[in-house]
Order: structure tokens, then C-alpha cells, then sequence
């Protein structure tokens, strides 16, 4: 597949009537600026606005996921009950080309993710990431810029932490070379091979950049990744800007969202972007 401008639809399998211009789904790959394929799909949501059309939510899955993992799709689901909804593979995952960079290059994958969203014509967008997700959003809307309000649920706030057993798992998973084959064939997850050069900006570092987008941090108190120090250190670096929710009994990032927290932060995410 050659490559093309960043956010131009690479392959759709469904497209809008043409004739009555009604928001339909589909299934598309999307081109980044470096020129990645990512697999992209568009739910135009359930929910009526006044002002037509309502707010894009773009969901940034967590490491290992893709767009057609159940906890993936049933947060897309929950979320549709308050505007459109844009999820995505992010690169070396599922069907998207590339390789995983673990929360990196993965920005450019958001970006194409959200000018996809404003081409189809929604003039408010949110992003909601998961995890690496969480952490991508944070670091995108300090980057690129341009969304509405901001979501990361179950983000770290630092590189490198090896603080828990299921992150020393993960760190060996992706540096040794044994555990990147357990990703390529055990969890459908391709990851790059190189070191980080330059070390990116940390989310702790980007969460000042974004305002004045409003932010809202999301954390369990049972998280085996990432203990309280983390989303705590999110929060006192957003400021006024930001909202800190601490969820009692809640795990770790999609499967630990349950479809009441889902529906709060749609609940939240809408009023926030206007």
C-alpha cells in the first residue's frame, strides 16, 4: 500500500449516501503523517443533538488491543449513546501496518484518527485513551492540539516504571527479543525492535501544554500497573484545569471500565466540549 497525506482514507469499505448526505459507519484505513495504514472505523453514535452534528469521541485502545477486541468495541458502544465514535488500531496492531513504538509514534496515529473525525464533519472532538492510550492522548492534545476535551483513563505519568509485577512482565515483553515474538504471535501485537531516541515527552511533562482543553484523569484503586501516584501526579500537574476521578474497586483500563463509569465520562466529555 503506497502512502499518502496524513489523515487521507487509504481504503473504505462502506461510504456515506452520497444522495442523502446520512452519517452511516465505516470501515476505513487512514494514512499518518509518516505514513502508516491504520485500520479506522466510524460509528455515527445514537445520541440527537440540537446543533447537528454532535461531538466525535476518539478512543485510543491500551497496549495489545486493537479495534475489534471486545472491551474495545464495548466502549465504542457506550460512548455512542453520546455522539459519533472513532476507534482505531494503532500501528502494529491488529490490522494496522507499522510497528508498535509503545506510546511514541503512536500520536501520529491519534492525529490522523481525529482529522478523520473533523473531515466527516463533527466540529467538536474528544479523545478517550485507555492505558498507552491514556498516555497517547495526554501527550497528542499537547502536541497537535485541536480537540475539545481529553479523557485518560489508567495512563502512567512516567517512562520506564517497573514498580509492579504486570509492568516488569510488560518491559521484558517489549526489550527482549523472545517476548517480541510472544507479541507478534501470542497477542497479534508487532513491536519495533529500537530503543526510544530521543526518550519522548513524558505524559506528566505534556498534561501542563493542554490546557485550555479541559482534562479528566481516570484511575482504579485496584490497578496492578500503575499505583495512585500516578494519576495523582497527572492531576497536580493539569491544575485547574484538570479533573481527578478515583475509582473504588476499579482495575486496570478498558476491561476494568465498567458501562456506568463508561457513561459517566461520556456524560462528562460532552458537557466539557460544549
Amino acid at each position: 500500500m503506497s502512502n499518502g497525506p496524513a489523515g487521507q482514507t487509504a481504503r473504505s469499505t462502506v461510504r456515506p449516501n452520497p444522495e442523502t448526505d446520512a452519517r452511516t459507519p465505516m470501515r476505513t484505513f487512514l494514512y499518518t503523517a509518516d505514513g502508516v495504514a491504520i485500520d479506522s472505523v466510524y460509528d455515527p453514535g445514537t445520541a440527537v443533538y440540537d446543533a447537528s452534528p454532535g461531538p466525535a469521541f476518539v478512543v485510543a485502545h491500551g497496549f495489545t488491543g486493537d479495534v475489534d477486541r471486545p472491551h474495545v468495541r464495548r466502549a465504542a458502544a457506550a460512548l455512542a449513546r453520546h455522539g459519533a465514535v472513532v476507534t482505531f488500531s494503532f500501528r502494529g496492531h491488529g490490522a494496522s501496518g507499522g510497528r508498535s513504538t509503545v506510546g511514541d509514534r503512536e500520536v501520529l496515529d491519534l492525529a490522523a484518527a481525529v482529522a478523520w473525525a473533523r473531515e466527516l464533519g463533527h466540529p467538536r472532538v474528544v479523545t478517550v485513551g485507555f492505558s498507552m492510550g491514556g498516555s497517547v492522548v495526554l501527550r497528542h492534545a499537547a502536541l497537535h492540539r485541536g480537540v475539545d476535551a481529553v479523557v485518560s483513563v489508567s495512563a502512567p505519568a512516567r517512562w520506564y516504571y517497573r514498580g509492579t509485577a504486570p509492568m516488569r512482565r510488560l518491559h521484558w515483553l517489549v526489550t527482549r527479543p523472545e517476548g517480541r515474538l510472544i507479541g507478534r504471535y501470542g497477542l497479534r501485537t508487532r513491536i519495533h525492535h529500537r530503543d526510544w531516541d530521543p526518550v519522548p515527552l513524558s505524559p506528566v511533562e505534556a498534561v501542563p501544554r493542554i490546557a485550555p482543553a479541559p482534562l479528566l484523569v481516570v484511575h482504579g484503586d485496584r490497578d496492578a500497573y500503575f499505583p495512585l501516584d500516578h494519576p495523582r501526579m497527572l492531576a497536580d500537574a493539569a491544575g485547574d484545569h484538570g479533573e481527578l476521578w478515583l475509582e473504588p474497586g476499579m482495575g486496570h483500563a478498558e476491561n476494568a471500565a465498567d458501562d456506568a463509569l463508561l457513561a459517566r465520562i461520556g456524560d462528562w466529555a460532552a458537557a466539557r466540549a460544549g
